[in-house]
């Protein structure tokens, strides 16, 4: 009987030990096995953005590809993605079900500024990643007050320290009029360009002029901005409003240096509207490879880009930005799985998302690299300009960085 007890005490011990050290070789939280980890995304797959529902298709596609791969250190990705038509209190309602009865590991690429300002103080508080959310909102990088989320492109306030940057290179006495949507997405770009532009801003800037998304036309705004002797022309407005403003400012033969946000480059949806010889010279700063640019045949990245697309979206339209945004984004998560080894822990997730070091995502423009910190959580701060020429968008110079003096 002893024996029995002594035996059945020392194969406890033994249980016990090989225990410890599994666990001190993994660690789960909710939403990770051995097999498998829980990932969700809410996208505007219906409503005023479903446009942008191509994301969520493309990334679906990228984890397939993975999974066919034999997914992250034997783990298959599990994706749960869901529409909230572009709504905030749908994607309250969404995000909870995700978080709360999916019981999903992490939330990647959510789209949009104000549906995810919805959840953000939620995901903080329940300590649930918010990743690389898809939106250009500078709030994202917040690691001391939210350090449970991150963003992914380069935010609104990086593209016009960028262009600041190149306006004192180019034109150190410039007289610089500010074109601008009267809301948050306008007054990132503003505190951009004052960002870098420092003591010298009240010099430089000659005017700052703001219009509604009401407004049916903005030519007397651009009337009155020709009328202060500018010759820099910075037009922070969506692709409606920028396509006016090209085509009043042709109209007026104003020969100002045009800077236009990106949000506005779309050649179909605003350059054309506006007329291609109105557009001619106009300049803007970009991060992404363009798929249907013959420039990136032989280029590496866009190879593997093209053989993914071919197999797991054939058909898909490869002019469309999205697509190779949604594939940059699913290459860094997978990136950040892959640092996280067996330490599959949320907390572990977000420091080594806070922990990338030149990682390069196959679309990225050559040069641009994503960079990670405890205090920076913005992943991507270059850019390289371009310029319109006889119908297409042209790279030119040197990659910019945002950080100051870089």
């Amino acid at each position: 009987m002893n024996r029995k007890l002594h035996l059945l005490a020392a194969a406890t011990a033994l249980t016990l030990l090989a225990t410890q050290s599994a666990y001190a070789q993994k660690a789960y939280d909710t939403g990770v096995t051995d097999t498998e980890i829980k990932i969700g995304n809410v996208e505007a797959y219906s409503g005023p953005a479903s446009a942008y529902g191509v994301i969520g298709k493309t990334e679906e596609a990228y984890f397939k590809m993975i999974n066919d791969q034999g997914g992250i250190n034997g783990r298959k990705i599990n994706w749960i993605s869901y529409d909230d038509g572009y709504s905030p209190p749908k994607t309250v309602e969404q995000i909870r079900k995700l978080i709360e009865s999916d019981e999903v590991f992490l939330v990647f690429n959510a789209l949009g500024t104000p549906t995810q300002t919805a959840v953000q103080k939620y995901h903080n508080s329940k300590k649930v990643p918010q990743l690389f959310l898809a939106t250009g909102a500078s709030k994202w990088n917040d690691p001391k007050n939210f350090p449970w989320t991150m963003g992914f492109q380069p935010s609104y306030r990086v593209e016009a320290q960028i262009f600041a940057k190149y306006i004192l290179k180019e034109k150190p006495d410039a007289k610089v009029a500010i074109f601008y949507a009267n809301d948050d997405f306008g007054k990132d770009y503003l505190a951009g360009i004052k960002d870098v532009f420092g003591d010298k801003a009240s010099k430089l800037i000659v005017a700052e002029e703001s219009y509604e998304t009401s407004e049916p036309s903005i030519d007397a705004h651009i009337v009155k901005l020709k009328g202060t002797g500018a010759d820099v022309f910075v037009n922070i407005a969506t692709p409606k409003f920028a396509a006016q403003a090209i085509k009043k400012i042709a109209e007026l033969e104003w020969k100002p240096m045009h800077l236009m946000t990106d949000v506005s480059v779309s050649i179909g949806a605003v350059m054309k509207p506006a007329g291609l010889e109105a557009s001619e010279g106009v300049l803007s700063a970009g991060y992404l490879k363009d798929a249907s640019d013959p420039q990136w045949k032989d280029d590496e990245g866009m190879k593997k880009f093209m053989t993914f697309i071919d197999k797991y979206m054939p058909g898909a339209n490869i002019s469309d930005a999205n697509l190779v945004y949604a594939y940059a984004a699913a290459q860094t998560m997978v990136q950040v799985l892959k640092q996280s080894g067996d330490n599959l822990t949320r907390e572990n997730v977000m420091k080594q998302a806070a922990s990338l070091k030149d990682f390069v995502p196959d679309t990225l423009i050559p040069g641009i690299k994503i960079n990670t910190s405890s205090t920076d959580f913005a992943p991507i701060e270059q850019l390289k300009m371009w310029r319109f020429k006889k119908g297409q968008w042209e790279l030119f110079g040197d990659i910019i960085s945002a950080e100051t003096g870089g």
